[in-house]
């Protein structure tokens, strides 16, 4: 059974940088876009970047375009979020997921994954 494990979250200050790994176990065969979602207490989850596995074609939250990169490994079956110029604002707990589709117009909306990781904290420090 294929398992995202999520990486690299923390604590910094305002204009930092961080990068989250995504990393597939068990099996990634069926996997074609990984997403990465956030969300913070009391309110839904929110796209913040995709990448389709096949090709590297990549889609991000008007929020996030210019300081978040998705990237992917795929001879190591990570998935990357690189996030700089990190703000309050993003302070959530970020999640990767993956699915099989490989429409990026459709990659924004959680129901649409099935694989979730665990989630890991980033928290951005005035």
């Amino acid at each position: 059974q294929v398992q995202l494990i999520e990486s690299g979250g923390g604590l910094v200050h305002t204009g930092a940088s961080l990068r989250l790994s995504c990393a597939a176990s068990g099996g990634s065969i069926d996997i074609y876009t990984v997403g990465w979602f956030r969300q913070t207490p009391g309110k839904e989850r929110e796209f913040v970047a995709a990448v389709l596995l096949s090709g590297g074609t990549t889609n991000y939250a008007d929020s996030v375009k210019g300081r978040f990169t998705i990237s992917r490994d795929s001879a190591k079956n990570v998935v990357l979020l690189q996030m700089n110029n990190l703000a309050p604002e993003d302070t959530a707990v970020y999640y990767c997921a993956g699915r099989r589709g490989s429409e990026l117009s459709t990659s924004m909306r959680p129901s649409n994954y099935f694989y979730w990781g665990q989630g890991t904290q980033v928290t951005v420090s005035s």
